[in-house]
């Protein structure tokens, strides 16, 4: 139980806004689990048998159109959870929640999270505060690709998922970056390109090292900033407020 409570207090954000008497009572129902790069955790209205609390790595959640077309719509790492909309009582996801960094998080059964909603105040409104920042994500995702330039959107991605992966440098490819973009692979190329002259990033054999962070967080579109203060207005100030 100790390594469990230090895993949390270090790590996944949303179970650390909770109180300690609270979270050990969650700890004792879940389990350490890796989250291996590239392991789907769940298909769209596949049955959710748990739900996941990412103690490192990150889950990217996506909007399928079809055998050929998706768009990533959300990003869950240390801030958040996989399988939220267990909190609504509906047992399954329209969106498909894919391990696109490696890491690990604490896995709680499906059973055991609804009966701990019951019984843990604080966790119902910590878990609803983000079920809500989850709705934003996904409605600013998609007006961040219908109105956004595409190497602001490319740098605020960049950093959403170097927040996530808690490291200078994290795998992509240029088929992921497509996929999660909702763009040509070319259109991708370019944009990197020019992120790489700029010397914000180095893009090298699938792998993105950060190298001028402040300079990416200034040609970022307002999302980034806007979907921060969002988290922080609701999920860490309802913690809080327990």
């Amino acid at each position: 139980m100790a390594s469990l409570t230090r895993i949390v207090k270090d790590a996944n954000q949303l179970l650390n806004s909770i109180a300690v008497r609270e979270r050990e009572q969650i700890l004792a129902q879940c389990t350490t689990i890796p989250l291996a790069f590239g392991r789907v955790l769940y298909e769209p209205n596949d049955a959710m048998r748990y739900v996941y609390f990412p103690t490192s790595g990150f889950v990217s959640l996506i909007s399928q159109d079809g055998a050929k077309h998706s768009l990533e719509v959300g990003l869950v790492g240390v801030e958040g959870m996989v399988g939220s909309t267990l909190a609504l009582g509906v047992s399954s996801s329209p969106l498909k929640a894919l391990i696109q960094g490696q890491g690990s998080a604490l896995r709680m059964r499906a059973d055991s999270f609804a009966d701990a909603l019951n019984e843990i105040a604080q966790l119902r409104r910590v878990i609803g505060a983000y079920v809500f920042v989850q709705y934003a994500q996904v409605a600013q995702t998609a007006t961040c690709g219908r109105f956004h330039a595409l190497d602001a959107r490319l740098a605020r991605w960049i950093l959403l998922t170097q927040d996530r992966a808690g490291a200078g440098h994290f795998r992509l490819t240029h088929e992921l970056l497509a996929q999660m973009l909702g763009v040509r692979r070319a259109g991708v190329t370019m944009a990197a390109g020019m992120l790489q002259k700029r010397h914000l990033i180095q893009y090298r054999r699938g792998i993105v090292a950060v190298l001028n962070r402040p300079g990416l967080e200034a040609l970022a579109c307002a999302c980034y900033k806007h979907l921060n203060e969002i988290y922080a207005m609701h999920v860490a100030t309802t913690g809080k407020r327990a």
